[in-house]
Formats: structure tokens, sequence, C-alpha cells
């Protein structure tokens, strides 16, 4: 049974030495592109958090053989295509599966129906279904493009795609889906946002050609390529990692070492901006791991200073601001952290749900359409207060960081719906214990 709420207590130093769990930006688009491909795909590290789960289920629902060989070790057997599901696709929280799957499906003349939780339904989709319905498909859905959907494609045309705002889903939903238009597909990003896509479809054989003029990048994708099943060792998650360097940080007398950590160009943003605030960090042990840069990271505990974050920073850790406002509770000054709109579309609203959660934990907070201020309240002898009972909304990312927050307040934080911890960290509290955090529920 699910406990109804978790709880942290304010801890001594975290010591220890960890892998984080892979990398589900990496996960998902494994799991995918096995599926499209011909021929058997080998999976190491694959992150086993309820999502990509989801995505592998959807994949055999889709015609390809999907099998567990081990803890984190799985093999796919590809058809060089997808098949008509017999039933509804239900991608639980997964919105990185749901958009990155309805553009793969979109290349073939069938019709699919796609659910998720309340969650996942309550989250618009019309940015993927604009550029699929530019190339040929057709759906019916609900109300502002949203959950359940029943997508028809099929006979798709090449499409040259500029991206009305930074996101690497709707890019990957459109290169996805040209694999199987006329002429493929062509996307201008306006700023790089993570390139897993790209760098994992020429590891299975595809070309794929990338310009930058500027900030501004254009991504190729010819038509009529065949992608082959391949060997993906997937790295450790960054946005995973995120919580435990976090929680060395600002928490006295820490020093914690995450091992095998994707170093990615465009997922480094949490790290630059806590260097930028004075964060003792560590990177030894850097090597190339399936075309990925990977390395060892150090956090100990720092006197932290606020900062204003870069706005162009944000693609590459949009995922990490929640995280980031804990770590900006604990430092000295202000923390601005603007152009972050994205955040609201997410699992929830994460700008309103953090500046409540900090607020009722006693941390200053402005809140803007698109932006988040986090005053620090490390002066003098004024920490962080805590004491508060924060309410999730069932995003997983939300109750972790309230709880990094509690590992190092005066008080006990508490989160409702802890179990969505599973759906992107399945071994999370595990984790946090073997490093002396106290955590219970």
């Amino acid at each position: 049974m699910t406990a109804a709420q978790m709880t942290a207590r304010r801890t001594r130093a975290l010591k220890g030495v960890l892998r984080a769990p892979g990398d589900k930006s990496i996960s998902h688009r494994a799991l995918i592109l096995g599926a499209l491909a011909t021929g058997v795909t080998e999976i190491d590290g694959l992150l086993e958090g309820e999502d990509v789960k989801r995505t592998a289920a959807a994949m055999a629902a889709f015609g390809a053989g999907v099998e567990r060989l081990a803890e984190g070790r799985w093999r796919v057997e590809g058809r060089g295509g997808f098949s008509e599901p017999a039933d509804v696709v239900d991608c639980g929280n997964a919105g990185t599966g749901v958009r990155l799957i309805m553009g793969a499906a979109a290349g073939f003349a069938m019709s699919t129906s796609f659910t998720g939780d309340a969650s996942l339904r309550s989250r618009p989709m019309m940015r993927v279904l604009k550029p699929l319905g530019e190339m040929g498909a057709s759906w019916i859905c609900r109300a502002g493009g949203r959950l359940p959907l029943t997508l028809k494609g099929g006979d798709l045309k090449r499409i040259a795609y500029r991206l009305p705002e930074p996101s690497a889903q709707v890019k990957s939903a459109v290169l996805l889906a040209g694999l199987h238009a006329e002429g493929g597909a062509e996307v201008i990003e306006p700023e790089a946002t993570r390139d897993h896509t790209e760098r994992m479809l020429r590891a299975f054989g595809a070309q794929v050609d990338v310009g930058e003029r500027g900030a501004e990048r254009r991504i190729v994708l010819p038509g009529g390529q065949k992608l082959i099943g391949t060997t993906v060792r997937v790295p450790g998650d960054p946005s995973s990692a995120a919580f435990p360097l976090v929680a060395a940080l600002i928490t006295p007398g820490s020093e914690v070492t995450v091992e095998g950590m994707l170093l990615n160009p465009l997922r480094i943003g949490l790290l630059e901006t806590l260097g930028d605030m004075g964060a003792d960090l560590s990177v030894t042990n850097v090597r190339e791991e399936g075309g990925e840069t990977v390395a060892d990271v150090t956090a100990r505990h720092s006197r932290l200073t606020g900062v204003e974050v870069p706005p162009e920073r944000a693609p590459s850790m949009i995922d990490e601001y929640p995280i980031l406002a804990v770590a900006a509770a604990f430092a000295e000054g202000p923390t601005a952290m603007r152009g972050i709109g994205e955040m609201r579309v997410k699992e929830s609203d994460r700008i309103a749900l953090m500046a409540a959660g900090l607020a009722a934990c006693g941390v200053g907070v402005e809140e803007g359409p698109d932006s988040l201020t986090v005053v620090g309240a490390v002066r003098a002898n004024h920490g962080v207060a805590g004491g508060a009972r924060v309410t999730t909304h069932g995003d997983h990312r939300i109750a972790m960081s309230h709880l990094i927050l509690g590992l190092a307040s005066d008080q006990a934080v508490a989160v409702d719906e802890p179990g969505m911890i599973a759906t992107s960290f399945p071994g999370f509290l595990t984790l946090m214990r073997s490093l002396g955090g106290e955590i219970e529920g």
C-alpha cells in the first residue's frame, strides 16, 4: 500500500558514492527507436521507473518484442515499424513517452488511441499535434488537444517546421514522424534543446544533418531511411543526480559523488548555475559511453550566493528548476529564474507549486508568468524554517525537491502523493537513506 505522505527531517552530514538511475530521456528513446528498427537492440542501464515501463509496454503493443533480461538490461526486437495496437495505449504519467510515441505512430497508416493518468490527461498536446497535422496526420481529441486522443497516421509529407518555442519533445516527435514521411523532415529550433534524438538516430544508422547559425539550429532528416538495431548504454540521469548533489550542497559536512552521470552539453545547465552560485563541485573521470559524455561528479557542502540565471539556459535545465529553487532557498540573496514558462505545462504548474511550497516553508518567493525568484534565507543565523505539508499534485519532481529541502530545514517537511516518485526515480528513498538522509514514508 502506497504511503499517504513522506517526511524529511534535518539530517547530519550526507556521505557516499552512488550511481544515478538511467537517464529517462535516453531510456524512452532507446525503446522507441529499438521498436522502429529492424533487428535486435540491447539496452543496458535502462531506467525502470513507471514512465519508461509504460513506453516499454507501448512498444510491445505496437508489435515489437520487448523483454527484460535483468535489472536495467532489456532486449527489443524491432520489426522495422509499428503495427496497429489492439487496445488503447495507456502512457500513464509519461509526457515524453506519449509525445514521442505519437510522432513515431503518425508515420504509419493506422489509428491509435492514447490515454494516460489524470495528470497526463490534463496536459496539452497541440504543440505536437500541430506539426503532425501539417504533415498529414489527423486526430480526434478532447478540448484543448487533451487525451484521450485517437491519432490517424500514414501518407505523411515532408515538413520544415520552425519551433514556436524550444521543445525537445516537439522536435523529436517531428523527426520520428519524418522517418516514414515522404522526403523526411526538417526542424528549425530558435535555441538548442537536448539532442538525444539526433544522437540516437545516428547510432541506429540514420543520417541526421545539423547546422547552426548563432543560437538557431537546423536539423535535417533525409527521407527513405531505415533503422538497424544496435546496443545502447544508458548513462546516469542528470535530472535525478541533481537531488543528492543539491542535498550535499545544503547539508553541512556533506560530500556525495554521483558516478557515470551524463554530461551532454545541452543537459548541464544546473551544474553551470550551481557553479555560478559558488558550489563546490568537482568533475572527474570524464569519458565517452554510447556517443554521450559521462563523468563522476562530487558535491560538497557550500556557501551559496543568489544569482540571475540566464534565460537562454532554460532549455538545458528545464526539469531541474524545482531543485535549483531549493538550492536557492539556502543561498544568500535572491536567485532569479526567468524564461521558464514551460514549467507551467509540465506534470503540474511547477512554478506555482514550488512558489507555494517554499512559501509554506518560510522562504521568500516572487512568482511571475514565466519566472520565479527565490530569496535565500541564509543570512545571519536565519535558516529555512520548514514545517509544512506540501501539496504536490502528483508531481514527482515537486515531491523530491521539497524532501531535499526538509533534510536541511529547521523543522520537518512532508509531501503528499509520494508514490509518484517512482515514475522517474524508483530508488530515491533507498538511495537518500543510504547517504544518511532521514526520510520516512
